[in-house]
């Protein structure tokens, strides 16, 4: 019976041919996803900006009535609520700054959301309430903090362990792939407005994790590559390492797409945009390790001698003595 393989044997692209124009692109993008999340900014959830999210099905209806929502909630004294859709079109997430004084008394927030959720009901016999959620402010900004501080963390600490394995230029091209990777992941939640919470941070450190492990695959047959063929161009001995890697990268990433987008169909919407963050994090985890990670040792001048040690001046001296001899 014949294995199935996704790459066929012996597979020769030419990857690096295309490296400028896609270099170019992966810059526009981090450019761009950079300025839509200062300019438009995260859908921050709960967890990092504090206060009260509701989240409400309107079972009978195609749509929410948000515009009424929007009066009958503002009437109850506790300031303009902010409405978004949230799944489907008769789903909405309603957040609520929690009441002044809630620090000290943790009733004040409870009564809050008992009084909202008891006034939906009242106005509409079909509303469901999905779930309650209450993060003090002092809580919030911890939980940003730390979860800001965990990501250049492990970016920073996966880099030390690459330059200390391999090479300086080595490190900086794992720190760029991964900041690229990062940067594109928190664009789509820029651009979707997907609520941006814990979960997206636990999401944005397993992409950090996949994309150094695709990254390191391919610097080790890069390095091994270079004590074979020391005579070969760089650009040509990165697409032989790259497409030797190849079968390895694909399979290992066709497999994780399929529960994926299993979990993007059939699974809660609870964990949607944990999911949606690791699919898009697989793409451009793979696409970053062949056109970032790699182009960019061709600009910081490895050739094989980068893996050959340095001889001193006693070595020299040693050898010249022997060539004489001989």
């Amino acid at each position: 019976m014949r294995l199935l393989k996704l790459v066929p044997d012996h597979t020769n692209i030419h990857f690096l041919k295309w490296r400028i124009p896609f270099f170019a692109v992966s810059g526009l993008l981090v450019i761009a996803s950079w300025v839509l999340i200062f300019t438009q900014g995260l859908n921050l959830g709960v967890d990092f900006v504090g206060g009260q999210m509701i989240r409400v099905t309107f079972t009978h209806s195609a749509a929410a009535p948000v515009g009424q929502l929007r009066g009958e909630i503002t009437g109850l004294g506790y300031g303009e609520p902010m409405i978004q859709r949230f799944g489907g079109a008769n789903e909405v997430s309603i957040r609520m700054k929690l009441p002044a004084g809630s620090e000290q008394n943790a009733g004040l927030a409870d009564a809050m959301a008992r009084r909202i959720t008891g006034t939906i009901k009242a106005a509409h016999a079909d509303a469901r309430i999905d779930g309650v959620d209450s993060v003090s402010g002092k809580v919030s900004q911890e939980l940003y903090k730390t979860g800001i501080q965990a990501l250049l963390a492990a970016m920073a600490a996966i880099s030390i362990y690459i330059w200390f394995r391999f090479e300086w230029q080595f490190g900086v091209g794992a720190l760029l792939s991964l900041v690229h990777d990062v940067s594109l992941t928190m664009g789509m939640f820029a651009v979707t407005q997907i609520e941006f919470d814990l979960n997206t941070v636990a999401a944005i450190l397993t992409i950090i994790g996949y994309s150094l492990n695709d990254t390191i695959v391919v610097y080790d047959r890069i390095r091994e590559n270079l004590k074979k063929f020391r005579r070969m161009p760089m650009p040509e001995l990165l697409d032989l390492s790259v497409n030797e890697t190849l079968a390895r990268t694909v399979m290992t990433s066709a497999t994780m797409l399929i529960t994926l987008f299993s979990l993007l169909l059939l699974g809660p919407k609870v964990i949607f945009g944990f999911t949606a963050a690791i699919t898009l994090g697989i793409f451009v985890g793979t696409y970053s390790s062949i056109y970032m990670a790699a182009p960019i040792l061709i600009w910081l001048k490895v050739t094989s001698k980068s893996f050959v040690p340095a001889e001193s001046a006693q070595e020299r001296q040693e050898r010249l003595a022997r060539e004489r001899g001989a």
